[in-house]
């Protein structure tokens, strides 16, 4: 594949070429690609509108960032395509945890990826759900079949769709950050996500504008930086702590979620703590009156 370096991608994951597609092969690809590679928006922060053209989104993460639904499982897609996995994009609708109804497939507030032709003993129809863009979503790719799925710490369901005929829903664990997330299987293609990629990049209702959040998965759990806010869910109780400097913040994204971010110089670097700063003040102050 022209302008696309699978090689560099591969070694970002940490992996080595795995030979011929399988299924051991996709799930180790699908659990690096959520391990190594943060869910993050924090361009949104500093109101940029970034590309979701997978090349372009291959290229950001082979340099070292992240992204959400649109860039990760955009590259994503680009790396299993050029490795021989037979992989679609769907039209896909995330239920946040505040929705009071899932928001269909027409929306697109959300990119979801199948591969077919893998049978194995737990998917003898070969389909897989394919998502490393859902945050504290999927650590590996589930059958596409009926059932319930344990992938510590949650438990996740798959059951055809009530809003999209023909359709696929799947239900997080209550500890998630969202309810749901629907999905047809009608193969799609990047221009059906840019109105909302637009959306949510650009307007005061997003949740990627209101909130610096940062999440990456690993197969015991999830470490999840909401502001200045850092949260691990495990097995156990929630773990919680406050950052409190800029220093201390970026060496966690750095650390942890494996964002140096090289690309950002110091004024940017000093614009965008003092964002997410002023965002964890206002928080904190809105906390402190309600519980007053």
């Amino acid at each position: 594949m022209a302008g696309f370096d699978a090689s560099g991608y591969l070694r970002r994951l940490g992996l080595a070429d795995l030979g011929p597609p399988s299924v051991a092969g996709l799930r180790a690809l699908h659990a690096a690609q959520v391990e190594r590679v943060a869910y993050e928006a924090l361009d949104v922060q500093l109101g940029r509108l970034t590309s979701i053209d997978p090349y372009d989104s291959a290229e950001r993460i082979v340099s070292g960032r992240g992204g959400y639904c649109y860039h990760l499982n955009g590259a994503f897609s680009l790396l299993l395509g050029a490795l021989g996995y037979d992989v679609s994009w769907h039209r896909a609708g995330v239920q946040a945890r505040h929705a009071p109804e899932p928001p269909g497939v027409e929306l697109a507030n959300h990119l979801a990826l199948t591969v077919r032709g893998l049978p194995a003993e737990d998917c003898p129809e070969g389909e897989w759900l394919v998502d490393a863009g859902l945050g504290d979503g999927l650590h590996e790719p589930l059958p596409l079949r009926a059932g319930e799925y344990v992938q510590e710490p949650f438990r996740f369901r798959l059951r055809p769709s009530d809003v999209e005929p023909g359709g696929w829903r799947l239900d997080h664990d209550p500890r998630g950050t969202f309810i749901g997330m629907d999905f047809g299987l009608r193969t799609a293609v990047v221009g059906e996500f840019l109105d909302r990629h637009h959306h949510l990049s650009t307007s005061p209702e997003s949740g990627y504008v209101r909130t610096c959040t940062v999440v990456r998965r690993d197969a015991d759990g999830v470490d999840a930086l909401t502001g200045c806010v850092l949260r691990r869910i495990g097995s156990g109780p929630d773990q919680r702590r406050v950052l409190d400097s800029q220093e201390e913040w970026y060496a966690v994204l750095a650390d942890l979620f494996g964002l140096a971010l090289t690309d950002l110089d110091a004024v940017t670097r000093e614009a965008l703590w003092g964002r997410v700063r002023r965002a964890h003040e206002d928080w904190s102050a809105d906390r402190d009156l309600v519980n007053d």
